[in-house]
C-alpha cells in the first residue's frame, strides 16, 4: 500500500509489466482509461489466481497528476494511468498532489493537497467563503472564465446536439466585456436578420460525471473539448451532423466589473457547532455546513450591512436558529432583495412557524438601522424540505413590493417574484433576444415561460402584440401589474402550461410570427416543442440557463425544420460555472 501511495503519476501513463497488459486483455477492458489491478496477491493461491478489473488508484491514495481540463461544474480533470480524477480547485496546466476521496468504476474524486505547478491563469481568491459557497471559478482569471464558458457551450452543442459549430474568430476565446461588445456590435450585424439528443443530458449528470454518456471536458489549449470516454470521440455516431451550415457561437459577453452584481441573496441560518450562537452565510459546497459571514463580493453592497444588522438584531432577541435534523428552531433563512437603480431594500425572514417573537422590537430596530429599507416580510415554511420558501408570506412593515428597472421598464418585485438576479446582464440578454426576434412593429409574439413579464415587456416595445403564458398564477398577477405600471396595453397574459394555452390561442386565430422561450434548467417540455413545431412561427428565440438541455432541445427543433443560426453566451453569474445563452432559430 505504501509504495503505491508514494508513486508519481502522470496523465496518460500506462501500467508497466506484462501481467497488467495480459490481464487487461483477458478481462476485455475495452474502455480506454480503466486500469487493471491484480487483487488478493499474498493472501493465498485461490485469490492470487483471480484478476479483477479495477481502478489504478484507491481511496486514501495520494497521487500526483497533471490537470488537463475542467468539467461543466468547474472541477479540474486529471488522469492517473488513464483513469479520470476530478479535483476541485485545480486548473488546466497545473500539476497537483491530491488525496483520493472516492473511487468509482470509471472515475473518482480527489482533494488537492498541494499545487506543484500553477496555471498562468490562476488568480488570488478574493473571498474564500464565496469559493466554498458556489463561486467555483473565482480562482480562474475572468477573461479565461469567459473563454471556458463559450467552449462549454460549443462542447454540448457538438456532443449532445450533434451540431457543427463554426470555428471561433481570432480573439473570441478571450470573451467580450460589455464595452467591447458594444463596439463589436456596431461593426457586425446579426445574421439572424438575414434569413434525438443524448438520453441523459449533462444537466441530469451534475455531480455524477457519467463516463458512459461521454462527459465533456473543456481543455486549456484546444478549441475543442476532450471527452473522458476517449474512444467515443472516434466513432462515426459521435461526429457532428453536417447540416450544410455551421452554427455561429459568439464570444461570451462578460461584465466590465464582475463583482457586486447580484440583487438577491438567500442566506441560510443555523447554529455554531461549538457555541450554539446563531450564524448565517453560505453552505459549503455539497454540504449543509454553514460558513458564517456577512460579506459577499457578488452581492450588492447594501447586502453586507443588511445581513450584519439582521443577525445582530435577531441574536439580541434570542431568536432560535432552525435545525434541519431535529426540525426545531425558528429562523431558517434571511432573504434580501435590492433595487439596483432605486436602492430600495426588502428583507424577508423565513421562519419555521407563524409567530415571530419580539416582532415589533425586531421590526423597529431594522427600520432604524437600515435607511433604504422599504419592506420587511415574513415567509412561513414549516415543511421538512430544502426548498427555501413556503407558500405563505405576510408583510410585517412597509410595502409588499420593491421596484427596480431593466432598461427603461419598471418592475414591482415581491418576496416570491422570479426576477433575474443580475440586472446589468439581464438587459444585455434581453436586448439580444429582441434583436434575434427581428421585430419590425408588425409581428405577433408569444412568450412562453414569461414569468413576471420581463421579456414580454421588452418585446412589446417593438412588437405589434405580445402574448405571455406562465404556469405560476402569482407570476402572471405580477406580469399584469408590471404591464399596467409601464402603460403597456398591447400585451396579454394567461395562466397555464404553454403547451396547453398556445394551441388554444391558435384555435382563436392567434398566429405567432415569433415564439420566445426562457425555460427552467430542465429545458422545454416536450409537448411545448411539439406545439412550436406545429405552429411554425417564422422565428424562435431560445433563452437558456442550461447549455445541455438547450442542445437537446435545439436538435429537436432543427430536426423539425428550423435552422439554428447563432448563439450568444452571456455571463450572468461571473465566477460560477453557469452561463446563459440566447439563440436565434429561423424556419427553413
Amino acid at each position: 500500500m505504501k509504495d503505491r501511495r508514494s508513486r508519481k503519476y502522470k496523465q496518460g501513463g500506462q501500467r508497466s509489466g506484462r501481467a497488467g497488459q495480459d490481464s487487461r486483455k483477458k478481462q476485455g477492458a475495452a474502455v480506454e482509461g480503466i486500469g487493471v489491478r491484480q487483487a488478493g496477491q499474498g493472501t493465498g493461491s485461490r485469490s492470487a489466481s483471480k484478476k479483477v478489473l479495477t481502478a489504478p488508484v484507491q481511496k486514501n491514495d495520494q497521487v500526483e497528476l497533471e490537470i488537463i481540463g475542467l468539467t461543466h461544474d468547474g472541477e479540474g480533470v486529471g488522469r492517473v494511468e488513464g483513469f479520470t480524477l476530478f479535483v476541485q480547485g485545480a486548473l488546466p496546466g497545473e500539476t497537483v498532489r491530491a488525496h483520493v476521496l472516492k473511487v468509482k468504476k470509471q472515475y473518482g474524486y480527489a482533494k488537492m493537497i498541494e499545487r506543484l505547478q500553477n496555471s498562468p491563469n490562476r488568480v488570488d481568491i478574493e473571498h474564500p467563503a464565496h469559493y466554498y459557497g458556489g463561486c467555483q471559478l473565482q480562482h480562474l482569471a475572468y477573461g479565461e472564465q469567459l473563454r471556458w464558458k463559450r467552449q462549454h457551450v460549443v462542447d454540448v452543442l457538438e456532443r449532445i446536439g450533434k451540431f457543427e459549430v463554426a470555428q471561433e474568430d481570432e480573439g473570441a476565446s478571450e470573451g467580450l466585456t460589455l464595452e467591447e461588445h458594444d463596439s463589436f456590435a456596431g461593426d457586425h450585424t446579426s445574421s439572424s436578420s438575414d434569413s434525438e439528443a443524448a438520453e441523459k443530458p449533462e444537466a441530469e449528470l451534475d455531480g455524477k460525471h457519467s463516463i458512459a454518456e461521454g462527459t465533456v471536458i473543456s481543455t486549456q489549449d484546444s478549441s475543442r473539448g476532450v471527452s473522458i470516454h476517449d474512444e467515443a470521440d472516434n466513432t462515426d455516431e459521435d461526429k457532428c451532423e453536417k447540416s450544410g451550415y455551421a452554427i455561429k457561437v459568439h464570444p461570451t459577453i462578460g461584465m466590465d466589473n464582475p463583482w457586486r452584481y447580484r440583487n438577491k441573496s438567500q442566506m441560510p441560518i443555523g447554529a455554531d457547532d461549538k457555541t450554539g450562537e446563531l450564524i448565517g452565510g453560505y453552505y459549503v459546497k455539497a454540504s449543509h455546513r454553514i460558513i458564517d459571514t456577512d460579506v459577499s463580493l457578488i452581492q450588492h453592497e447594501m447586502h453586507d450591512e443588511a445581513m450584519r444588522v439582521v443577525k445582530q438584531v435577531v441574536r439580541k432577541y434570542g431568536i432560535i436558529p432552525y435545525d434541519e435534523e431535529s426540525h426545531h428552531g425558528l429562523l431558517r433563512h434571511v432573504i434580501m432583495r435590492v433595487g439596483f437603480r432605486t436602492k430600495e431594500l426588502m428583507v424577508v425572514l423565513v421562519t419555521n412557524g407563524d409567530k415571530l417573537p419580539y416582532q415589533t422590537e425586531i421590526v423597529n430596530e431594522l427600520v432604524q438601522a437600515l435607511p433604504n429599507l422599504k419592506s420587511i416580510c415574513q415567509n412561513v415554511n414549516t415543511k421538512r424540505t430544502n426548498v427555501i420558501m413556503g407558500d405563505k408570506t405576510r408583510v410585517l412593515w412597509g410595502e409588499e413590493y420593491i421596484t427596480d428597472y431593466i432598461g427603461d421598464i419598471e418592475f414591482k418585485i415581491s418576496a416570491r417574484s422570479f426576477y433575474q438576479v443580475n440586472p446589468v446582464q439581464t438587459e444585455v440578454l434581453y436586448d439580444k433576444a429582441v434583436e434575434y426576434a427581428g421585430l419590425t412593429g408588425e409581428e405577433t409574439v408569444i412568450d412562453a415561460y414569461c414569468g413576471i413579464g420581463t421579456i414580454s415587456l421588452f418585446l412589446a416595445k417593438k412588437a405589434k402584440r405580445v402574448y405571455g403564458v406562465e404556469i405560476v398564477e402569482e407570476a402572471i398577477q405580477d406580469a399584469r401589474r408590471n404591464a399596467e405600471l409601464n402603460g403597456i396595453e398591447h400585451v396579454e397574459f394567461a395562466v397555464g402550461a404553454a403547451e396547453v394555452v398556445i394551441p388554444q390561442w391558435k384555435e382563436q386565430g392567434i398566429e405567432a410570427d415569433v415564439i420566445v422561450v426562457d425555460p427552467p434548467r430542465k429545458g422545454c417540455d416536450p409537448a411545448l416543442l411539439d406545439t412550436m413545431l406545429a405552429m411554425r412561427p417564422e422565428r424562435i428565440v431560445y433563452v437558456s440557463c442550461n447549455p445541455s438541455t438547450l442542445a437537446r432541445d435545439l436538435r429537436i427543433l432543427a430536426d423539425g425544420g428550423y435552422a439554428v443560426k447563432e448563439v450568444q453566451p452571456v455571463d450572468m453569474f461571473p465566477h460560477t460555472s453557469h452561463v446563459e445563452c440566447c439563440v436565434s432559430l429561423v424556419r427553413k
